[in-house]
């Protein structure tokens, strides 16, 4: 899961983003930012005015309305650019870089949007689409083939699923058979980035196949299978989504369930903002100056961590470093004929934070249950010196900010369309991050016994 969506910024950013920072007026930043923008890569048009930001999906056969509208915050202290937001808090920041060029930055995520001012809003965008399930299907089959980068890699010919698909539907096609229809026809691309949700029918995600997908059932039983097998207390923060013990031998357990709602518990309350500051809040009381002083060692779990927001992730690596260093590398497909041609690549950096840190030897705990923002967390930490020991078994393989998208007759969609790569631009896309040491991961013999094989070989290499 990326709560992140289409829109994401580097780390430098998310530190010159802190609300603390002496900026000049929003106002002053505002002038020249009303008009049409196009984005490079995303295929999304945006629109400013009025102080309202609002965006367009677009392709080479549809424009529809975006989930994009944002009301723009007056007065909102950041350097030269305006803040976007709901409810009073600030979501987007739009930077205007150059004449006819801007920045669109989320706060959360890891890199920014690149746009270009164009004349004015395509014609398209301003006639309601068609309804029926041919065009319905026609989008989203479209939408897939002119921004995801992954067909070859997973191996599906999105050509021939369309010859096989497309006659299914007629005029008079159900829903529930459009949507049986959709599914089917993503299913084989086995990706967890991809989704689809139809009001009434049903909620589709995928999965890499002989992959899991987590629950909040299971998440309460691993939690407690943790606790009895740890033997001592954890303290927690974040809705419960960040915990930490300190473990004999003067070696700590840092466990990460997700990287978003510390704060908000429904979708409308969740800002990266307030995100932000809980995980702060986590990561002094854990990395104290004493504790980093004479700690021998740090368990780092996110076995069951679903994702959220790449910039939190960045936050804790920030306090396992004394020098900054490149965590990633990311791009946007750029062509819509051409899978193979990106915008330019972000240097996404893991800088030092100003608090105590912790330089000691790590172990990461991952599986097949560290989605998203959980993985770029853990390639992040492949760059860190000491380099963690990684135990455990393969992430799920999905790294890309999630591109939403609304279809004409109201249903909901995601995939993937960027790349996270090393600085040798090797990407771990699908078969997700291998760990050093395959052990069991929360399989039901070590859950009914409370053995945590992870956890026991993470404490034998620490000490």
């Amino acid at each position: 899961m990326k709560i992140t969506g289409i829109i994401s910024m580097s780390a430098a950013a998310v530190a010159a983003l802190a609300l603390t920072a002496a900026v000049a007026p929003a106002e002053a930043a505002a002038k020249g930012i009303d008009g049409v923008w196009r984005s490079e890569g995303y295929n999304y048009i945006f629109v400013v005015k009025k102080g309202k930001l609002t965006s367009y999906q677009t392709t080479s056969i549809s424009c529809l309305p975006g989930d994009i509208n944002s009301a723009r915050l007056p007065g909102a202290p950041v350097s030269k650019g305006v803040q976007f937001g709901r409810k009073g808090r600030p979501e987007l920041v739009f930077t205007p870089t150059g004449r006819d060029r801007a920045r669109l930055l989320a706060l959360g995520s890891a890199g920014p949007i690149v746009l270009d001012k164009i004349s004015a809003l395509p014609a398209r965008c301003g006639k309601p689409a068609p309804k029926d399930p041919l065009t319905v299907f026609d989008i989203y089959w479209t939408t897939y083939a002119e921004n995801y980068p992954f067909f070859a890699s997973r191996k599906v010919d999105w050509q021939a699923a369309r010859a096989k698909y497309r006659p299914q539907v007629r005029p008079d096609t159900s829903g529930e058979e459009l949507y049986k229809i959709l599914v089917e026809m993503t299913t084989p691309l086995g990706d967890a980035h991809t989704s689809l949700e139809a009001e009434d029918i049903g909620e589709f995600e995928g999965l890499r196949p002989g992959t899991r997908t987590g629950s909040n059932e299971f998440t309460a039983r691993t939690n407690k299978a943790i606790g009895t097998y740890l033997g001592v207390p954890l303290k927690s923060w974040g809705n419960d989504q960040i915990s930490y013990a300190d473990l004999p031998g003067r070696i700590g357990y840092l466990r990460l369930n997700r990287f978003v709602a510390y704060k908000g518990r429904s979708e409308d309350d969740i800002f990266y903002v307030d995100d932000r500051a809980e995980l702060d809040r986590a990561l002094n009381a854990v990395f104290t100056k004493s504790r980093v002083r004479t700690m021998k060692g740090l368990i780092i779990d996110v076995r069951n961590n679903g994702g959220g927001f790449d910039a939190l992730g960045l936050q804790v690596a920030a306090r396992l470093t004394d020098k900054p260093y490149l965590g990633y590398v990311k791009a946007a497909r750029n062509d819509p004929k051409n899978p193979t041609r990106f915008t330019k690549p972000q240097r996404v950096t893991v800088r030092p934070a100003h608090a105590p840190a912790y330089r000691g030897p790590v172990a990461m705990l991952t599986s097949d249950l560290s989605v998203s923002a959980a993985e770029t967390f853990t390639q992040a930490m492949m760059g860190r010196t000491p380099k963690p020991t990684r135990i455990g078994r393969s992430t799920q393989g999905v790294f890309s900010d999630v591109l939403t998208g609304l279809l004409p007759n109201g249903w909901a969609f995601g995939l993937g369309n960027e790349r996270y790569t090393d600085g040798t631009g090797h990407s771990f896309e699908g078969p997700g991050i291998a760990p050093d040491i395959r052990t069991p991961v929360f399989t039901d013999d070590e859950l009914d016994r409370n053995r945590d094989s992870g956890i026991a070989k993470a404490r034998q290499i620490l000490s």
